[in-house]
This record gives C-alpha cells, sequence and structure tokens, in this order.
C-alpha cells in the first residue's frame, strides 16, 4: 500500500506524516503517541471493527505501511529533527510560492485569511477533520482526509513563515547516560505479526544494545501496555530485568513469554542466563555441580548474543 495524495505538502514530493496521524505541524511528542495508540487500536487485527476480511485487511496494511512508519519518524529523534528541518525548509519555499497556491478545501481558505485567530482556527480545524479520520476503514476517505489536514498544514506553514514565525527544530528527548563500552548492532528477532509493541520493542532493543537498560524497561513496559500478548516484548523485558539484577522480575516475564510463545528467542536466551545465574543448568530439575560457581556476567555483555 502506497499513498498517492496529489494536495497539500504532499504536492511538494514530500510525506506529510503529521497529516497521516492527523496532527498539527506542531504538534508535541506527548501527542504524537497518544494519537498514534488511538488509530492503532482502531485499525489493529484484534480491535478492529471493520464488518468485513477485506476492510480488516486493509486496515492492517493501513497500520502498518502508512501509520506505524509515520509515527517512527515523528516518534524516534534522528527522524524527527530531520524531519523537523525539511518541514522549516519547506515553509521558506511555501511563503515564495504563495500567489501560485490552489486551496481545495473550505477550511483551508479560511485559514489563509486568517488574522491573530490564526493558530487557534487551525488547531481547532485540524481536530475536527481528525475526528472524522479514521472513523472509517475506507481507504479512499482516509486519504482524502489526510489531504484535507495536509492542505491546512501547508497553509499554516506558509502563514507562519509569512509572519518571520517558522517552526522550531524539534530538540531531541534527554536520556541517561550510556556505557562506554562499544557494542555490535542489534538483530531484532522477526516479528511475524503486526503489534502494537513493535515500536516500543524496536526502541527498547536499541537501549539494550548500549547497556541503557533502565530506558530499555521502560520502552518494554510501555510496550505491554499496547499489547500484553507480545512474547518478544515480555522476552527482552526478561533480559532487561536480568542485567539491573532483578531476577525475580525476569523470571515474571520470562515464563510468560514462554507461556505465549515456547520457541520465543529472547526468552530462552533470558532463561539460560537466569538458570546459570542461579547455578542450575539449562536441563529442568538438574543443578550445578558442587562447588562449581555460576559463570560471572562478562562486561560488554551483548543480549544478542554477538560480542
Amino acid at each position: 500500500m502506497s499513498i498517492k495524495i496529489g494536495r497539500g505538502l504532499f504536492k511538494y514530493d514530500f510525506i506529510d506524516q503529521h497529516a497521516i496521524l492527523g496532527l498539527p505541524v506542531d504538534a508535541e511528542i506527548k501527542q504524537v503517541r497518544q494519537r498514534y495508540i488511538m488509530i492503532a487500536r482502531v485499525l489493529h487485527p484484534d480491535s478492529c471493527k471493520a464488518e468485513t476480511e477485506a476492510e480488516k485487511k486493509q486496515a492492517t496494511q493501513m497500520l502498518s505501511k502508512i501509520v506505524n512508519p509515520a509515527y517512527e519518524k515523528l516518534s524516534q529523534d534522528r527522524h524527527r529533527i530531520e524531519y523537523g528541518v525539511t518541514l522549516k525548509h519547506l515553509g521558506q519555499r511555501l511563503a515564495g510560492e504563495a500567489s501560485q497556491l490552489s486551496l481545495h478545501t473550505e477550511e483551508a481558505k479560511q485559514l489563509i485569511k486568517a488574522g491573530a485567530n490564526l493558530d487557534l482556527l487551525y488547531k481547532n480545524s485540524i481536530q475536527k477533520l481528525a475526528s472524522e479520520q479514521y472513523k472509517e476503514v475506507i481507504v479512499e476517505k482516509i486519504l482524502e482526509s489526510i489531504a484535507n489536514i495536509s492542505e491546512l498544514n501547508m497553509v499554516y506553514l506558509l502563514r507562519k513563515e509569512s509572519k518571520g514565525e517558522s517552526l522550531r527544530t524539534p530538540a531531541p528527548r534527554p536520556v541517561a547516560p550510556i556505557s562506554a563500552t562499544p557494542q555490535a548492532p542489534a538483530t531484532p528477532e522477526p516479528v511475524a505479526r503486526v503489534s502494537l509493541a513493535d515500536p516500543y520493542i524496536r526502541r527498547g532493543e536499541e537501549y539494550l544494545v548500549k547497556n541503557n537498560f533502565a530506558q530499555a524497561i521502560q520502552e518494554f513496559r510501555e510496550g505491554l501496555q499496547m499489547d500484553q500478548t507480545s512474547s518478544t516484548c515480555h522476552g527482552l523485558l526478561g533480559l532487561a530485568f536480568l542485567q539491573q539484577n532483578q531476577p525475580t522480575m525476569a523470571k515474571v516475564h520470562i515464563n510468560r513469554a514462554l507461556q505465549l510463545n515456547p520457541q520465543e528467542p529472547s526468552a530462552l536466551k533470558a532463561k539460560a542466563l537466569l538458570d546459570r545465574s542461579t547455578g542450575k543448568t539449562t536441563s529442568p530439575g538438574k543443578s550445578a555441580p558442587p562447588g562449581k560457581k555460576p559463570p560471572e556476567k562478562k562486561p560488554g555483555w551483548n543480549p544478542f548474543g554477538k560480542k
């Protein structure tokens, strides 16, 4: 599934990720996450209220091919900053081409003429369109809504740039200091189905590789709020808790992961590590040889098995 829209910011060979999520171009990261959660619940195959299998399939494709990539762009620091810079340059271009703009929606025509109420009118118009955006799983209607919102985003960028009020480039979110120990890149385990936890899993894996276990735990916990049945998320959370010397919590999530999927790779690795740390062998019912200490964890341990 691909986006074919010829209006708004899409006219400038630019994918308007804000319009896809039904957001204003100055939306904060918290707004991005809240809006994504709402849309994902509507489109996810486990909660989609589409009446036919064809509509459910379209909803799943819309989520995985269009909505998820938009959320990735607007939620990850590196992508978000690059995207913000591009938006700023696009606003400058629009200001120079204002006389050539052709507007289709009444909302955009009102916004181009707005005075001191520009910001309020813009936000209210976006909110109104977004409230209807994903109500029905009909691709044509959703794309039309995205185009209408993108037209509003285009006009708002133009007006702000014309007033000398360019959008701020998003600042990166602060994170805790990370270990300087060099690590090999992680090789994420493939996820067989679309899950609301997927973006959190990817970010959590990145933090695991950097030994930023506290932040990894936070991402995996938020992922489980989205999808309690993700064996991968439970297994990786177990790994993260092991690294934080919390074996009890680790065991809870390792066991849950294996209940959901007995072959979950992250949970099997975590279980082997937990067994060794407690003096057990990987075979149930056998204890470690007398006098033999459990192997110590080496610095720079990589949860994905690479040194």
